[in-house]
């Protein structure tokens, strides 16, 4: 895949098999202990950091909307600074690119306005933020994040931090800021209908 261009991103970190509620409605909940979380749930995350690429590890990690109780009552995995900062960045030792789940997935907006996530998430150490829904969200999302850097909420170092791992993944995959001709859909199709299901 990596060799193809694709950057890979693993999911839903730190684990999001052993929960009953969808994060798209709600927020799971999971109350394991760090030592049942190292014991289960991290056994891929680690795995996944520790295999080739970037620095030797993955190149992208995808957090998940999911609240840790014993790591962080408060907070989401996404939005928290001792899952994002704390448990994958210090303890695991991942140096890549951070990226939020879908921040308009109701385990976010249920208690937290689409700005204030935003900022959240930059405070916790994600690098990049999903808003995969309502285009017209985008522009509270970018005013919130102006304003957290103009108060002195977000630093510029905090920023360069992220702005230094997006440009690594862009160096490291030739990616460019020139315009993306939009795929021909109807040939894509095509192909895709002309693999044999086995």
């Amino acid at each position: 895949m990596m060799d193809q261009g694709i950057i890979p991103a693993v999911k839903h970190f730190p684990g999001h098999g052993d929960t009953a509620v969808d994060s798209h409605v709600g927020l799971p909940v999971v109350d394991k202990s760090p030592e049942e979380l190292e014991e289960t749930e991290l056994i891929p995350f680690r795995a996944a950091i520790q295999s080739a690429g970037t620095d030797g590890q993955v190149p992208a990690v995808m957090v998940a909307h999911i609240l840790l109780t014993q790591l962080d009552p408060e907070r989401p995995a996404s939005l928290s600074p001792a899952v994002v900062t704390g448990l994958l960045r210090e303890e695991l030792g991942f140096a890549g690119a951070v990226l939020t789940d879908d921040l308009t997935m109701g385990a976010v907006t249920q208690s937290y306005g689409l700005g204030e996530a935003a900022v959240l998430a930059v405070e916790a150490g994600c690098d990049i933020l999903l808003v995969c829904h309502g285009q017209d969200s985008v522009p509270a999302v970018r005013t919130a994040l102006l304003e957290a850097v103009a108060s002195g909420r977000i630093t510029a170092e905090r920023l360069d931090e992220s702005v230094y791992r997006i440009l690594r993944l862009k160096t490291e995959y030739a990616l460019t800021n020139e315009p993306v001709s939009p795929p021909d859909l109807e040939a894509l199709n095509a192909q895709i209908g002309a693999v044999p299901v086995q």
